[in-house]
């Protein structure tokens, strides 16, 4: 296999690890107005990902590296391009951890509804944002022949975009609910996550496929096996994983939500292969994993280092994973 080949695929997973961690991170902020409704109450949601909500993001910037220096020229023009949405990302992921880590330090109400706020709008400003860049990378974006964006904001924001950028915070929602569901220790926040789940996971089947059907019309989504076969997939374990939770088969239904965005993920890379920006103005100006990557030797020493330091990765987000395992109650708030 060809090392740009690899590196394409190796950073789908980076993005595929990204969203079923991180994903579930988001939904819990944006589920937390919603399940929780006293401070303790709040707490205890929050706790559920205290552990591991700064884990998870590190596969985001393990990717942007990856991206910077498997692909320099996909990330100059994407973070270039995209540069105004990746900003306010960055900020919401800052407002984010400060709120996690700054709303429990001082007992005042007000402060803490405050952050919580924060939190909320950190967790669901990602969310959208991720999904509109993701069906970018479906439709094209304006490039030109010397590989620059000639676009700004609102180019990426269509209907198309708009409606995966809901997409995204649906099934995060839905996938923050599942983990809430195993996390969480207090039957008070169960009833409520079971009732929101059933609600939101029936509204986010309907959205996912209205943005199937409008990619499958107007991009190139549905023209190869392999993203074919990840669409079905993706929408069996999406109908899997509420019929799942509606029996209360938790860890089960967890399991065909992380499935389905695996699935998700495999389907856009999948269908954007050979390509990684395609441009709207000229399909030969798109970027591709041949023009756009760095030269063999670099590729081969990153090839080395990622076999060598991963699995060590994994293992630790394993163990950390294992660690905290147990559900938490009122008796075990730390945030």
């Amino acid at each position: 296999m060809e090392l740009n080949v690899l590196w394409f695929i190796l950073i789908g997973v980076l993005f595929a690890g990204f969203f079923i961690l991180e994903g579930f991170d988001y939904g819990v902020g944006i589920m937390l107005p919603f399940v929780s409704k006293t401070d303790e109450e709040r707490r205890v949601v929050l706790n559920t990902i205290g552990p591991f909500w700064d884990g998870n993001e590190v596969w985001l910037l393990t990717a942007g590296g990856a991206i910077f220096a498997a692909f320099p020229n996909w990330y100059a023009t994407l973070f270039s391009g995209f540069y105004l949405a990746l900003f306010l990302i960055l900020l919401a992921l800052i407002v984010r951890g400060v709120a996690i880590d700054f709303r429990s330090k001082v007992d005042n109400l007000t402060w803490r509804k405050t952050w919580d706020i924060l939190f909320f709008i950190g967790s669901l400003l990602p969310a959208l944002l991720f999904g509109v860049a993701v069906s970018n990378f479906l439709t094209g974006v304006p490039i030109d022949a010397n590989m620059e964006f000639v676009g700004n904001l609102f180019t990426l924001l269509t209907p198309f975009t708009l409606l995966g950028g809901l997409v995204f915070v649906l099934v995060f929602a839905f996938h923050g609910c599942l983990f809430l569901s195993l996390k969480s220790g207090v039957a008070e926040i169960n009833a409520r996550v079971k009732a929101y789940t059933s609600k939101i996971g029936l509204v986010m089947l309907v959205a996912v496929v209205a943005w199937v059907v409008y990619a499958a019309l107007i991009t190139g989504l549905l023209s190869s096996v392999l993203a074919i076969g990840a669409t079905v997939l993706a929408a069996l374990c999406l109908i899997g994983a509420l019929v799942l939770q509606a029996k209360n088969k938790n860890g089960l239904a967890f399991a065909a939500s992380v499935t389905a965005i695996l699935a998700v993920t495999v389907m856009v890379f999948g269908t954007m292969f050979p390509n990684v920006l395609i441009s709207t103005l000229n399909p030969v100006w798109s970027l591709t994993i041949y023009n756009a990557c760095s030269s063999p030797y670099t590729l081969k020493i990153m090839t080395i280092v990622a076999v060598t330091l991963v699995p060590i990765v994994l293992l630790y987000q394993g163990w950390s994973f294992w660690m905290f395992r147990k559900r938490v109650t009122k008796n075990d708030l730390h945030y």
